[in-house]
């Protein structure tokens, strides 16, 4: 099977679901968005060195995964959406990484290769929780789907303090 469908030369695009809907429409955007995070942390992963960072920057990629099938799924459940569970997860991991990382003041970002991408991640998490809350304004999202993103900017944000911390580039402004 090829990837070339020839079904979307007109603007529209397939959901998982089945339904086609516009390319531009705000649920392409934000799943295109979250497909946008997790290949900005494929290149992360290239750049980061400490092995707690690179462990989770795949079980986040695993996350998008579940959180852009949830988005590109209307009018039939999901079998495997973002859950209460995986938020509190992120947030424990990020609790953790903030004990061992203190924070004196703000942040200068990019200090080491693999922060910078990390950060440069961190901003396309935060468009993607802009996107899915405008489309939540206008069609039912799961609340634990935008709990996730609203957590994980701030995990990935800790994920490149940690690899700064690790190489000693810690800098605040």
């Amino acid at each position: 099977m090829s990837i070339i469908t020839r079904t979307g030369d007109e603007g529209e695009t397939g959901l998982w679901s089945g339904e086609r809907i516009s390319k531009d429409d705000i649920r392409v955007e934000a799943y295109g968005t979250i497909d946008e995070l997790s290949s900005a942390l494929g290149m992360a992963r290239h750049l980061c060195f400490q092995d707690e960072v690179l462990y989770a920057i795949d079980e986040i990629q695993r996350l998008l995964f579940r959180a852009a099938g949830e988005l590109a799924s209307v009018g039939i459940p999901f079998d495997r959406p973002i859950t209460e569970k995986d938020e509190e997860r992120i947030a424990e991991k990020t609790l953790s990484i903030e004990e061992r990382v203190v924070l004196t003041g703000f942040v200068i970002p990019g200090m080491t290769a693999g922060s910078a991408a990390l950060d440069l991640a961190r901003t396309i998490a935060r468009r993607a929780e802009r996107r899915v809350i405008t489309l939540a304004r206008r069609e039912a999202v799961s609340p634990d789907l935008t709990r996730f993103l609203n957590r994980l900017s701030d995990y990935i944000f800790m994920l490149a303090r940690l690899e700064e911390a690790s190489a000693g580039k810690l800098t605040f402004a």
